[in-house]
């Protein structure tokens, strides 16, 4: 029982399926992985978390926050970059584990997967909710808010409680349109992903270059707020605390590796994806951080909308910015939306053609070249999420589920290099295995200062996993239901 939980799927036998019954499209070009990788990117995590983060945690220091998960992910970027030219295939961080650390692991890392996307994109739905809904109140558009919020909110020391609403239909909304896109095919999910991300980024420039003249330097003194006396709470510790909280600005560019089997030239084009678009996305959140906490005090920052809030107080000279900001916000959490809701559907593809789910998920439409049971099943699961649970509850369980995928693709890097050092690298990752290991630190480092509620949340996830595996996927493996060698 234990050799066929560990059984390793040999690359060679991965990519081999990959390239015989490979249905889906390959229509993306390295910019138009590079632009996937930002609109996954730039999202909830600038346009939402930075106040709240700099307001609760860090104070003006939470620029190193964003340095500390930049490194982060540069470490684990770089191990994702070697896998995802080593083997080209949808499943990510999955497909890497399953040729690295055996079936048992690749599940876990598949369902830690589902928990980061499908979570991840309902969150994001919320957040785009509230800024739609502003947005349409400018121009006298009221909507109802039974309509526009969960039913059910979580309150820490009271629990559960009733909130009066009936539903969130703007969240609801937003995961269906983006769904019906996805269904159409991928090339023109990512045009229209192309011009998202060129808005946001436009915005967020405007707000760069007009914000610095409005900086008080007086803001940012002292730079590193004194600790309150309770870890994670100002001083080092609130800088740690506040880099695994703003970690989730930096979820997303892994979803790259996802669309692996619908890339021209993924051997080449997959590296340059995902690292040109984290540095991209790592080098924009430092400076709009500097620009905001010097525009505003950082205890005044604990806002849903934080940049928005630093146009208003900077009075007329930047009045006129702020309907651009929003609009930025939106077009932001729009592209979130989009490829989180991509890249798992994919997973579900990749999965289901192990045998781990029902087949139903691996079908792929004739016409579109897209899986779209799989993305009718996301859609609608996302729907129902984002329609019923609050933004607070979600986010929560998004990043620590993402951050025990970094550990594991970078874990899995060393084991690779061991075991398989004969393999074709079209792309190696420098250093190893001191890069690895620095990427397992950090991740990890990062994990340790999330609260106790975030952990306990992720082990009911994962047990519910092992429930299914145990009970489905282990028997419908074709890996363990088939006399094959282990490479």
């Amino acid at each position: 029982m234990m050799n066929n939980l560990f059984r390793v799927k040999g690359i060679d036998a991965i990519i081999a399926e990959s390239h015989a019954g490979n249905k889906l499209k390959r229509s993306l070009s390295t910019r138009n992985l590079i632009a996937l990788g930002i609109g996954a990117v730039i999202g909830t995590g600038i346009f939402v978390l930075t106040g709240t983060a700099a307001a609760t945690y860090a104070g003006p220091a939470l620029t190193i926050s964003f340095i500390i998960s930049a490194v982060g992910c540069i470490m684990a970027g770089l191990c994702y970059a070697e896998f995802a030219a080593m083997i080209p295939v949808a499943g990510s961080a999955y497909s890497y584990s399953y040729a690295t650390l055996g079936e048992f692991i690749a599940w876990l890392i598949g369902w830690d997967l589902i928990l980061e996307y499908l979570f991840a994109a309902s969150t994001v739905s919320v957040g785009w909710s509230g800024y739609a809904v502003s947005f349409l109140a400018d121009w006298g558009l009221q909507l109802s808010p039974a309509l526009t919020s969960a039913p059910f909110d979580y309150i820490h020391g009271q629990g559960w409680v009733a909130t009066g609403h009936l539903i969130n239909l703007p969240a609801m909304f937003v995961i269906a349109l983006f769904s019906f896109l996805l269904l159409s095919g991928i090339r023109r999910s990512a045009i229209l992903n192309n011009i998202i991300v060129i808005t946001k980024i436009i915005v967020i420039l405007l707000f760069i270059a007009f914000g610095v003249s409005y900086i008080d330097s007086g803001n940012y003194t002292p730079f590193i707020p004194e600790n309150t006396g309770s870890f994670g709470f100002f001083g080092w510790s609130g800088i740690l605390r506040g880099a695994g909280v703003i970690f989730f600005a930096y979820i997303g560019f892994d979803a790259v590796s996802t669309a692996a089997q619908e890339a021209r030239d993924p051997q080449k084009s997959m590296p340059k994806g995902i690292l040109y678009s984290l540095l991209i996305c790592m080098v924009l959140y430092i400076l709009v951080t500097i620009v905001l906490t010097g525009m505003v005090n950082y205890q005044e920052l604990n806002v849903p909308a934080p940049i928005a809030y630093a146009i208003d107080r900077a009075g007329e000279g930047l009045f006129w910015l702020r309907p651009f900001i929003k609009i930025g916000a939106i077009a932001g959490l729009s592209s979130v939306i989009l490829v989180l809701l991509l890249g798992q559907s994919r997973i579900f593809f990749i999965m289901s053609k192990d045998g781990l789910l029902p087949p139903l998920f691996s079908r792929v439409n004739a016409r579109y070249g897209t899986p779209h049971y799989s993305t009718l099943f996301t859609g609608v699961s996302c729907c129902i999420i984002a329609g019923l649970l609050p933004i607070n509850v979600l986010g929560e369980l998004v990043s620590i589920g993402t951050l025990m995928a970094f550990v594991l693709v970078c874990t899995s890097i060393i084991v690779l290099r061991r075991t398989r050092p004969d393999v074709q690298r079209p792309f190696r990752t420098p250093l190893v295995p001191l890069i690895p290991i620095l990427g397992i630190l950090i991740c990890l480092g990062q994990m340790l200062a999330l609260p106790m509620d975030t952990w306990i949340r992720l082990f009911s996830w994962m047990a519910v996993g092992l429930v299914c595996y145990f009970l489905y996927g282990r028997k419908h493996s074709k890996l363990n239901n088939r006399d094959s060698r282990i490479q």
